[in-house]
């Protein structure tokens, strides 16, 4: 089993940053895929970033060159990094892990943390 710790959300102004921070813990898994995903009111899940194994990154459109996405191997970490917030990014953001346990691809989730961006 693994299990998602998330910290970093918050309120902040337009304009502003926050960082998130998602920390993986468990046995025998290897992780495949790190990311994170948005939920706001009304609106369905969506996708804000994605970080392989291989370390390429993976943005939605809404977020490139505001957004950066990485992850320490070493810690089983992953991070968001959320510069000039707009209101719209406010939402729910979930860290999702794509792994192996037990051989078995199997995907796991965080219990979110709240993004809040007044305007």
């Amino acid at each position: 089993q693994v299990q998602l710790v998330e910290s970093g959300g918050g309120l902040v102004q337009a304009g502003g940053s926050l960082r998130l921070s998602c920390a993986a813990s468990g046995s025998n898994f290897r992780i495949e895929t790190m990311g994170w995903y948005r939920q706001a009111p009304g609106n369905q899940r969506e996708l804000v970033a994605a970080i392989p194994s291989s370390g390429s990154t993976n943005y939605a459109d809404s977020v490139k060159g505001r957004f950066t996405i990485s992850r320490d191997n070493a810690k089983n970490t992953v991070y968001l990094q959320m510069n000039s917030l707009k209101p719209e990014d406010t939402a729910v953001y979930y860290c999702n892990l794509l792994g192996r346990t037990s051989g078995l691809l199997r995907r796991y989730w965080g219990q979110g943390t709240q993004v809040t961006v007044s305007s």
